[in-house]
């Protein structure tokens, strides 16, 4: 990597380009499509796991920190692959049909059908085995797709002084699509009918997939550099690199830190409202905190392009770190609705800005390069370290409930604190990024 430059030419203009009708669509059915695939994985996934294979919080821990390590693999080997071919359509569109394909599958791991199929086997270790396994080729696909094509499609459309509202929409996606899943699908996952809620969340991504072979148009300001593949996998993570990339490491470094926050307590966020709190509405209070975060985000995308990436990155934290003390008091539905909503908005703001200074940062001849660095510190570490102290707070804090004769271990109100004495340290890599980008600045 050469030193950060800006990631084409035409950014260096004062004004904002304005994107077209077709891009705009891309990026919301492609981007949409691929966040209802992630909603299903990062937390439904978890919840089929817990109701009908095992509640031991240390089995959702693995399951997601595998996930974390081979999509991050993914992003690597598939970004280098779309660097060097100058394609990104091919590998989103084919991506997105094998990642709902196995999407789909889900569905048919369950304990029953492995003692039917292996009597003499123990069920519950070869369910966890077998949806292990399958969650990392949907990983795989579904990383390389979205992670690794489809965000260097999306550096490459786009240019700095639009990214914070590009970043903004991108941002609400997951809530977006958790919204809908709550609203549309959630029936089915409390009735128990999971093979067909995997089966419809897998044939939409699937279709969007075919769509996307006729939506996105593969930037004419792709570049590549003259790196062998395997040196253009590997490229980012020299000491070198790092060094001459300062400020890009620097805002990676703060995604990692609130990528691992959000971690903390989000794998097991339904877990804690149906079992904790006892809510069994809680897809109408999801719903309330989704469209008002969402409704916040959009417009603080703009203000990000307004006061600057960097300068916005700490209010937004410190509205992160309120709503996660206040989810640790909140009890009843109201205020867990309010500290719910600001605790989701600060999160979309930081990562809003975060990732839009990625993008600025990246150099325009490793975009795909990039996708596998950023799935490193704001995906694999983040889903390593966070469900694992996760956990850890929860069998600390010991509290259970019994259902059917079976002592199960529930989330407490305690993985909120944890998560936001994380969200703190989000301040050394901050200062350390207004450091490097004043010594950047010209004189």
């Amino acid at each position: 990597m050469s030193r950060t430059q800006p990631t084409t030419a035409r950014q260096a203009g004062g004004t904002a380009p304005r994107l077209g009708s077709r891009t705009w669509l891309a990026l919301i059915i492609v981007g949409f499509a691929g966040q209802l695939a992630w909603t299903v994985e990062n937390m439904y996934l978890n919840v089929f796991v817990y109701n009908t294979i095992s509640t031991n919080p240390a089995v959702l821990a693995l399951l997601v920190s595998s996930s974390a390590v081979v999509a991050t693999a993914a992003t690597f080997l598939i970004g280098a692959a779309s660097d060097r071919r100058r394609r990104r359509r091919i590998f989103i569109a084919a991506g997105y049909v094998l990642w709902g394909a196995c999407t789909a599958a889900f569905g048919f791991v369950q304990t029953s059908a492995v003692a039917a199929i292996l009597p003499a086997a123990n069920a519950v270790v070869v369910a966890i085995i077998a949806i292990v396994l399958l969650d990392a080729v949907m990983s795989f696909f579904g990383s390389g797709a979205n992670d690794a094509a489809f965000n260097a499609w999306v550096t490459e459309s786009t240019v700095p002084v639009n990214r914070g509202r590009v970043e903004g929409v991108l941002s609400v996606m997951p809530l977006l699509s958790m919204l809908v899943i709550f609203g549309l699908l959630d029936g089915l996952t409390q009735g128990g009918n999971w093979k067909l809620f995997f089966g419809i969340i897998g044939a939409v991504t699937a279709l969007i997939g075919v769509l996307a072979w006729f939506l996105v148009r593969d930037s004419p300001a792709l570049v590549v550099s003259g790196d062998s593949y395997l040196r253009s996998v590997v490229h980012g993570l020299r000491p070198s690199v790092m060094r001459a990339n300062p400020r890009l490491y620097w805002a990676l470094t703060a995604w990692l830190v609130v990528g691992t926050c959000t971690q903390v307590f989000l794998p097991y966020l339904i877990i804690y409202i149906q079992r904790y709190l006892r809510i069994d509405g809680y897809a109408i209070i999801l719903a309330v905190v989704l469209v008002s975060s969402a409704v916040l985000s959009i417009l603080g995308g703009r203000i990000i392009d307004r006061i600057g990436k960097l300068v916005s990155v700490m209010p937004a934290t410190a509205i992160l770190v309120i709503g996660l003390v206040g989810m640790f008091f909140a009890r009843g539905t109201g205020p867990v609705m309010l500290a719910g909503t600001i605790m989701m908005s600060g999160f979309m703001l930081t990562t809003a800005a975060i990732s839009a200074m990625v993008r600025d940062y990246t150099p325009p001849e490793r975009v795909g390069n990039v996708q596998g660095l950023r799935m490193i510190f704001a995906i694999m570490v983040p889903m390593v370290v966070g469900p694992f102290v996760g956990a850890a707070v929860i069998a600390g804090a010991a509290e259970t409930y019994v259902d059917l004769g079976v002592v199960k271990s529930v989330p407490t109100p305690w993985i909120f604190l944890a998560a936001a004495a994380v969200a703190v340290f989000t301040v050394l890599p901050v200062l350390r990024l207004r450091r490097a980008t004043a010594l950047a600045a010209p004189a």
